[in-house]
């Protein structure tokens, strides 16, 4: 008869959402059968409010950790953790983003937790050389990483500082798309709730206000068209730094009234519908979940080549543009402004059945589940 085998999964921060179709440290949970796995979620920032919901693991641990416990040598955050997880006695850990997996890597050299998996969610976490240095250091067989897109994967494997095609994997994020389109609005209803036109024209875009998201050349690009399509307007999710140069670039280019900035959305997805096109200029993405919203929305989708997007824009028969290439930008807004809502149609529809080809939850979580059996049958010396 097989045992439990304890599992924690380290977050770095406190982030659980009513809706789990997107959340995928969730998902992952889902993926592990509760009659071999007990999970235990642990977040060290944050926790929940009074109404806020808790992770669907079996335990939910909050060390509630300040920004600067969590900088430079991290000693009193460490010792924390090393404590609890020798108090636990943890099976298999798994650590969502650098700062986890840093922590982890230096720990598990006492430890000695047999199974490790880092997730790795997108580029730059290891370009300063003393971080591949530790990981050179401190790198052993317990340990196996997942890059949440090919491109990510081939991000570690060229730092050849220890990821290797035996401990490194791809797992693609995904989606739970029943559950996501249960949540989306209709477009009429989205749009009385946002306060758009439901006449117009709408682009929609995603993402917190920052350079990297490039919502700046959108706004751009869209200017350039403002007058060749008057009933079109651009209609931004999301806050951020870059609010304020926002709000100056869309009155310089005298687009009052045409492009909004709608701010921060709970559970966002549900408005989806409310767009007619959807675009991702982003400078720079790991995997990038909101491209799949998009599609579960059944929208045209138009986004930047970078690697960890092009194959999906390709298979999905969008438009892909060089990264902050306003001309490029420009010319893929003007082409699915000039379609009929029927040609329009069909366009969303290809990429709904590209994303439920390439990224539905059900092959997520059976490879995460086939990974860690096996890893953890081989460390164990047993199968599980």
């Amino acid at each position: 008869m097989s045992r439990h085998f304890r599992v924690l999964q380290l977050q770095p921060d406190y982030n659980v959402k009513d809706y789990d179709c997107a959340d995928l440290a969730e998902q992952i949970i889902k993926a592990l059968p509760t009659d071999r796995y007990e999970v235990t979620a642990t977040f060290l920032r944050g926790r929940p409010g009074p109404t806020e919901p808790v992770s669907r693991a079996a335990k939910s641990a909050y060390f509630e950790l300040s920004n600067s416990a969590l900088k430079g040598l991290r000693l009193r955050a460490m010792w924390q953790l090393y404590k609890f997880c020798r108090r636990e006695k943890f099976d298999v850990v798994i650590c969502n983003r650098f700062k986890p997996v840093n922590m982890m890597l230096q720990l598990n050299r006492w430890l000695k937790i047999p199974l490790c998996i880092g997730i790795s969610h997108g580029f730059g976490e290891y370009d300063r050389l003393y971080r591949r240095k530790q990981v050179q250091c401190w790198l052993d067989e317990h340990w196996h990483f997942i890059g949440v897109s090919p491109a990510v994967t081939q991000y570690l494997l060229n730092l050849k500082c220890g990821f290797t095609y035996q401990n490194t994997h791809t797992i693609k994020n995904a989606i739970d798309i029943k559950q996501s389109v249960g949540l989306q609005h209709s477009r009429k209803r989205a749009r009385e709730l946002l306060g758009i036109n439901p006449t117009v024209r709408l682009i929609g875009a995603l993402g917190r206000l920052v350079p990297v998201k490039g919502h700046t050349y959108l706004v751009q690009a869209f200017a350039a068209l403002k007058d060749q399509y008057p009933t079109a307007q651009l209609a931004i999710i999301g806050t951020g730094r870059e609010k304020s140069h926002l709000i100056t670039q869309i009155q310089d280019l005298g687009l009052a009234g045409r492009v909004q900035l709608l701010g921060f959305k709970e559970n966002a997805l549900q408005y989806v519908q409310a767009f007619n096109i959807w675009a991702i200029p982003s400078l720079s993405e790991g995997s990038c979940l909101a491209l799949l919203e998009g599609m579960s929305g059944r929208l045209p989708v138009i986004a930047s080549s970078v690697p960890a997007m092009l194959p999906l824009i390709q298979s999905a028969g969008g438009l892909a543009v060089n990264p902050a290439n306003v001309s490029e930008l420009t010319m893929a807004l003007d082409a699915y402004l000039a379609l009929s809502d029927e040609a329009l149609a069909r366009k969303g529809e290809q990429a709904y059945r590209c994303l439920q080809a390439q990224h539905d939850i059900m092959v997520f979580r059976k490879e995460y589940l086939e990974l860690i059996d096996s890893k953890l049958a081989q460390a164990c010396g047993k199968y599980v």
